[in-house]
């Protein structure tokens, strides 16, 4: 179990090394996603250690909840929620996801992957 938790944080960290990367080089619909996929990979990491199992979901609102995060980051991870979608799929939108999002948008995904991360940081026992 404890080598679970570990590869989905490691994953969850280099995700977020790559989102960083990904909004540098200006492709934001890759930096979003990735902000998203650091915030769901944390988050499985944690749910993991207290709940003994993974849950298969993309939901990192449902996650967040049942994770008792606090309404203020219930409140940022919930602006990451359609990310999942928006970033993968061009019927989603009326635009596609290379066109979908904005400098300062990315940088506020990026921005709130960084601050779940390290809340979950604090809680991890690796």
């Amino acid at each position: 179990m404890e080598e679970e938790i570990s590869n989905w944080w490691k994953q969850a960290k280099h995700d977020l090394k790559s989102a960083e990367y990904n909004l540098e080089g200006n492709r934001l619909d890759v930096a979003a996603f990735l902000s998203q996929q650091t915030v769901e990979k944390s988050l499985k990491a944690l749910y993991i250690q207290k709940y003994k199992k993974l849950k298969k979901t993309h939901s990192i609102s449902i996650l967040g909840k049942e994770l008792e995060l606090s309404d203020s980051l219930l409140r940022k991870i919930s602006t990451l929620e359609p990310v999942y979608q928006r970033t993968r799929y061009p019927d989603v939108s009326q635009k596609i996801p290379a066109e979908e999002f904005t400098l300062s948008d990315v940088q506020d995904f990026v921005n709130i992957a960084e601050e779940v991360l390290s809340w979950i940081e604090k809680k991890l026992k690796l």
